[in-house]
């Protein structure tokens, strides 16, 4: 499915929901499939169900996830994507993130920016493959 990182900076929820984010936008889960239960997906993760109970509430507030009462949860029909200001909030705490850790070990930005376009590249071709 997609892997935590206990040690990273953002929360493990927020992992989380990035994470089915993801799978939506490259295609890993298209609309109406079924998600993994929270206790499923707690345990192949190894965190508290707790936490991805959190993740998913959140997900089927901003209208991603939809659940059926004694169905389970699925990815909603017409997914909603994150909001411009939502996404360029994101984009900018993880690029400040990354700029910091580049600059902690004397990376130039023509190196940054490579790691990047490797890094997004390889997601996207991970996930093509897994799907």
């Amino acid at each position: 499915m997609f892997e935590i990182n206990p040690s990273a900076s953002a929360p493990i929820w927020r992992q989380i929901e990035d994470g089915i984010r993801r799978m939506i936008v490259l295609g890993s889960l298209s609309p109406a499939a079924p998600v993994p239960s929270v206790r499923d997906l707690a345990r192949e993760l190894r965190v508290n169900p707790n936490t991805v109970a959190r993740a998913y509430q959140r997900l089927i507030d901003s209208g991603v996830l939809v659940t059926r009462r004694g169905d389970g949860t699925y990815v909603a029909d017409a997914p909603s994507q994150p909001r411009k200001s939502e996404k360029a909030e994101a984009l900018k705490s993880a690029a400040a993130n990354y700029a910091g850790a580049a600059l902690a070990i004397g990376a130039s930005v023509d190196e940054a920016v490579g790691e990047v376009e490797s890094a997004y590249n390889r997601v996207v071709k991970e996930h093509r493959r897994s799907s």
